[in-house]
């Protein structure tokens, strides 16, 4: 009796509900157009107008009618989507005038059979987040005929995409572009964006790729790389395409370049080559980490270190063998790419190999203040330079699924260098009145020729139990290198009067030979603790050897270095062992995951000097924190906060400093009283987009913070000469921030978007000078507003400009400061002319205001232009006549700040030149040429 009065009363509650909230409603049918055939289960969705969320949802019944009651009043969106038909959007209002809205026959069109010139209201969703990941479809966005990957990304919300082709998301840098998940070339980014066809996308996805443990184990190591991986359609994954452009300019500027890819289902095959003089060097613009680092490290735990190597290492030539638009360089490149999987999919291999040669040569002057207790030092230094270096590597990884629950990777790569530099110096240090202070000419050369070798093995072994896991690393790293040269170098220096004082001569010869093999095992097992949490365990041992023998000579008569100069020569021997310990819990449940743990690592160091027989001994415990707690409320809305702690320990070269006197007005002594610093740091990450709309906003920020850190100690006498020690300041906390917000959505139904961002970033440093503390901030706000627009065929522009703002002194000077206002501004636009012609412009415009340091502003507007006429019957036969630097105004320019330094750099870059070139691009996709978008 009870439960019959209580399912009455609540019968009478529901129907009073419904009658009050069954004011508002929609109703309607769906039909095929062509046919009139009725859809039965389309999907019908109403969405709130504001911000795209769902409100209600159903599919049409058999006769294809759909009726949604219970809604509230408001604006609304009406989204009725089948599979093969174009989707059908309408906003409409509901309101106490009008409660229901019959749409009455919608009718849907066959995607196949919608004409160029039918309009048809779509809201296919541009951008959606899976998990960790940011999906862009590439159909949402227009592109011409043959525009590459580059020119799509370019339209993606919070992706920006600077003329060097170097890629920023969400604020960082995009460090690999992957094929179907795949490296290409060896992960050479500029190779795919510059080249691979933009119709030949079907998704763009955007995520942190993580290392392979941790992508297995899903608990964060840290090693992440901002990555995109570029999907391709179905039917552009057999065929060939390709391109051959080539220029020839004023001012003896040329570029060639030559591409062939062939795809065959999963087969794919490349080859290129570059030569140029313009600063295309197809190396990409990471070209270091695609050849082997230059510097030698001994552990990758935070243990001791000490630098030698290729690319003349150890003689501070300046320069590590890459372009950065300083000098003008030549380039030779060329490389050859496979990939494939076989064996139904259970193999593949990828392997690239590169071959090139990059020659720049230049001039800079850098003017720099040096402020100490007693005053300050102004330095005038100019140099000139003429670099060269070889490289060949050959790389592979081979994967191959053992079984169903086991899997093995192999990686290998080789690399071989040769490198070659001479630069002159002339250095002059005056006092704060103007009054000489000393002055040096100097001349270096170096010869440098390194080999690189490194191997790994990866397995993996699910078990039956979900969640039980097994992994083993084992890797061994090899590098040679050996570098002879030669340094000469006159010093004068001068009293108060300004009168000579005292002269320094050096005329030496160089050899410098380095050795290191590092080995590393690793397992790592996780255990299931629930559904929704685990715990993971890793334990590593590493085992590192290397020896570093470098001698210096003077001359005994002229061009005859036999002379051993024991004060600069010496030669050491390392051994350390190191065994690591990790521990970490990781929770994931439905919108939340949380991960924390700890890496416990102990450090045995053992140095020789094999000619004194000293022997230098360390052992110290590394612990390496981590917190990572990330919450998703849906699926357009993320967040991430995250902490790390990690100890960085002191070089061998601030312990027990190389001999080195390239600088004969710099010294460097060691302190074995050194103990780790220690650094905390906090990321932030927040990522929200709203499909209709189009509104994109993301939020990303990072706060460190360094206990017991490690800071040089300069000490400058009255003659200029400096020595510096590395000493730990446990009473100070050096920190440095950065946040980074941006907002964009489209205007109206046009396909105009607009967004602002923001920029704060600074850093809080220490130093001692002539044992007195130095504080050092620096501080940069800036903002900007920026629009794009693309219409189909007609015109595409974007444009972005703000000011910034920077703030910086020092406390040993407190009246001369940095601070600077600055403005900058960047655009470009392209139209599309009757008769196939395109008329394209691009201009950076870049203001810095005068200090009190440096009593001259700086301006600089760049702008470059073209036109091109297209050909052929898939207009990819294009002549153009380029304008490079049109106004001749490009000028290297930097300002710095660090330490008790502030410092400005001017240098040789490439200026105004004009270049006539043709491009044939090539396609054979899917058995037919690429049709025009």
């Amino acid at each position: 009796m009870k439960f019959t009065i209580l399912l009455f009363v609540s019968s009478l509650l529901l129907t009073f509900s419904s009658s009050a909230q069954n004011l508002y409603s929609v109703k309607g049918s769906v039909i095929d157009t062509a046919s009139n055939a009725k859809l039965a289960n389309t999907s019908i969705s109403v969405l709130n107008a504001k911000d795209s969320t769902l409100v209600s949802f159903t599919r049409a019944n058999a006769s294809g009618a759909f009726t949604l009651p219970n809604l509230k009043k408001g604006k609304l969106i009406l989204l009725v989507t089948y599979p093969g038909y174009a989707d059908y959007v309408e906003r409409f209002t509901l309101d106490s005038a009008k409660s229901t809205r019959d749409f009455g026959r919608v009718s849907m069109i066959l995607k196949a059979k919608l004409l160029a010139d039918v309009i048809v209201k779509s809201s296919r969703a541009a951008m959606k987040m899976k998990g960790d990941t940011t999906e862009f479809d590439a159909k949402a966005f227009k592109i011409q005929p043959n525009a590459k990957v580059e020119d799509l990304l370019k339209q993606f919300p919070g992706i920006q995409v600077d003329k060097d082709g170097k890629i920023t998301a969400q604020g960082q840098t995009v460090t690999k572009v992957l094929v179907d998940g795949e490296e290409f070339f060896g992960d050479d980014p500029t190779l795919v964006t510059k080249n691979l066809r933009a119709d030949m996308v079907d998704k763009v996805q955007l995520y942190d790729k993580t290392s392979d443990q941790a992508t297995f184990t899903g608990i964060d190591d840290g090693k992440k790389s901002k990555t995109l991986n570029i999907q391709l359609k179905a039917d552009k994954k057999n065929g060939y395409f390709g391109k051959l452009d080539g220029g020839i300019g004023t001012n003896g500027f040329y570029s060639g370049q030559a591409l062939f890819n062939k795809f065959k289902a999963k087969e794919k095959f490349s080859a290129y080559a570059i030569v140029s003089n313009t600063g295309k060097t197809g190396l990409g613009w990471q070209d270091s980490q695609k050849y082997g680092g230059s510097s030698l490290e001994v552990s990758d735990d935070g243990g001791l270190m000490f630098t030698g190597g290729g690319d003349g290492d150890g003689f501070d030539d300046g320069w590590n063998g890459q372009y950065n638009q300083r000098g003008l360089p030549v380039a030779r490149t060329g490389g050859l790419h496979y990939d494939n999987k076989f064996n139904k999919d259970k193999e593949s291999i990828n392997a690239n190999y590169k071959i090139g040669s990059l020659e720049v040569t230049g001039t800079s002057n850098t003017l720099s203040q040096n402020n100490l207790p007693t005053g300050t030092i102004n330095t005038d230094a100019n140099q000139k330079y003429d670099n060269y270096i070889f490289r060949q590597k050959l790389d592979a990884t081979y994967q191959v699924k053992l079984d169903t629950s086991s899997n093995l990777k192999v990686m290998t790569d080789g690399t071989l260098k040769n490198s070659k530099t001479n630069t002159n110096n002339v250095t002059k240090n005056t006092r704060a009145d103007g009054s000489a202070l000393n002055d040096n000419t100097s001349n270096t050369i170096n010869n440098s020729n390194s080999q690189i070798f490194n191997a790994s093995a990866f397995y993996t072994k699910k078990f039956k139990k979900k969640g039980r896991t097994l992994s083993a690393l084992v890797s061994d790293s090899y590098k040679q290198s050996e570098t002879k040269g030669f340094l000469k170098s006159d010093a004068h220096f001068f009293d108060e009067k300004g009168k000579l004082d005292s002269t320094q001569q050096i005329d030496q010869y160089k050899t410098y030979k380095t050795k290191s093999n590092i080995l590393t095992s690793n397992i790592t097992y996780t255990e299931p603790l629930s559904k929704a949490s685990s715990f993971i365990f890793n334990y590593s041992v590493g085992i590192d050897n290397g020896t570093s023998d470098r001698r210096s000579f003077n001359a005994s008569a002229p061009n005859v270095y036999n002379v051993l100069v024991d004060s600069l020569s010496n030669n050491f021997k390392l051994n350390q062992l190191s065994n690591q310990v990790g521990a970490f819990y990781n929770y994931q449940k439905k919108k939340i995951t949380v991960n924390f743990g700890t890496k416990v690592t102990a450090v045995n160091f053992n140095q020789v000097d094999e000619a004194t027989n000293y022997e230098f001994k360390r052992n110290f415990v590394n612990w390496n924190p981590q917190v990572r707690v990330q919450y998703r409320p849906s699926q357009q809305k993320y967040f991430s906060v995250s902490y790390r702690g990690s100890p960085t320990q002191p070089t061998i070269d601030q312990i027990q400093p190389v001999a080195v006197n390239n600088d004969p007005l710099l010294v460097i002594i060691g302190n074995q009283q050194l103990k780790p610093a220690f650094e905390n740091s906090f990321n932030i990450n927040y990522n929200s987009y709203k499909v209709l709309s189009g509104m994109s906003f993301f939020v990303y920020g990072n706060y460190s913070y360094t206990s017991n850190p490690i800071v040089s100690n300069q000490t400058t006498n009255s003659a200029g000469k400096s020595i510096i020690q590395y000493v730990n300041l446990a009473t100070k906390n050096p920190s440095n921030f950065y946040l980074d917000a941006s907002v964009s959505r489209k205007v109206g139904h046009t396909d105009l978007n607009i967004g602002l961002n923001g920029n704060i970033s600074g850093n809080n440093s220490y130093n001692l000078s002539n044992s007195e503390l130095n504080f050092t901030k620096s501080n940069t706000y800036s903002g900007g507003i920026q629009a794009y627009e693309y219409i189909q065929k007609k015109f595409d522009f974007n444009v972005f400009f703000g000011p910034n703002y920077t703030f910086s002194g020092s406390s040993l000077q407190p009246n001369t400061n940095n601070n600077g206002r600055g403005f900058n501004a960047r655009g470009s636009f392209t139209v599309y002319l009757p008769g196939k012609f395109q008329i394209a412009s691009d201009a950076d415009y870049q203001y810095r205001a005068k200090t009190e340091t440096f009593n001259t502003d700086f301006r600089r507007t760049l702008v470059n232009a073209s036109l091109s006429k297209t050909f052929l019957k898939e207009d990819n036969l294009k002549f153009t006549l380029a304008a490079n630097d049109l106004l001749d105004q490009n000028k290297g320019f930097d300002r710095t700040v660090n330490a008790n330094f502030i410092q400005q750099n001017t240098y040789t870059t490439i200026r105004r030149y004009f270049m006539f070139s043709v491009t044939w691009d090539f396609n054979s996709m899917g058995g037919t040429a690429a049709k025009k978008q």
